[in-house]
């Protein structure tokens, strides 16, 4: 299976993850307009965008062109929507990395919530709908995520999932090194 043949839905009793839609932009304004998640969000090497947007045009903008990069196999984005509230409190972003440093041959995980659910709970529950998914999706040996260390709950909740913290450097496409990351081995 390719995840960019037919963008699958994976769910749990919580939250479902779909493929990103221009009918999730309100409810992801939200998200990236929440002064207290941006900070959060992983924009290593993303070309200087922070994923703050203020505006419906902003994520409208946003959301095609990670439909965009979806078509031409770039990362999938997908909407993580709470199941009891239908709202989108957030996306995921996937791809597989493959680099000459440590990171080779990883999932890069970007996972951006909404400041309210950026809790150790939530996390684990989108992860482990994630690590019970992506290697069905993705041929590669690890998932790799970024969490600051101001990022409590986000740590905890991967070290409770079994992510490793590495001292090793993400490197960029233009050689800017990016560390703060953590790992998880397909067993």
């Amino acid at each position: 299976m390719c995840i960019y043949d037919d963008c699958p839905v994976w769910e749990n009793s919580g939250f479902r993850l779909e493929f990103v839609s221009l009918e999730h932009s309100n409810d992801l304004l939200k998200v990236y307009s929440d002064v207290k998640s941006v900070p959060l969000f992983n924009s290593d090497n993303c070309g200087g965008d922070i994923f703050y947007y203020t505006s419906c045009e902003e994520m409208t903008d946003a959301i095609k062109y990670w439909q965009w990069e979806y078509s031409r196999k770039g990362f999938v984005r997908m909407s993580v929507i709470d199941i009891h509230t239908k709202e989108a409190v957030g996306t995921v972003e996937m791809f597989v990395r493959y680099s000459d440093d440590y990171f080779d041959d990883t999932l890069l995980l970007r996972a951006d919530l909404r400041s309210d659910y950026e809790t150790q709970t939530v996390i684990c529950s989108l992860i482990s709908v994630i690590i019970g998914n992506c290697f069905d999706y993705f041929d590669c040996k690890s998932i790799s995520t970024k969490a600051i260390p101001v990022a409590n709950e986000r740590i905890s909740a991967l070290l409770k999932c079994g992510f490793l913290h590495s001292t090793e450097l993400l490197y960029g496409h233009d050689g800017t090194p990016y560390s703060d990351y953590y790992i998880f081995f397909k067993d």
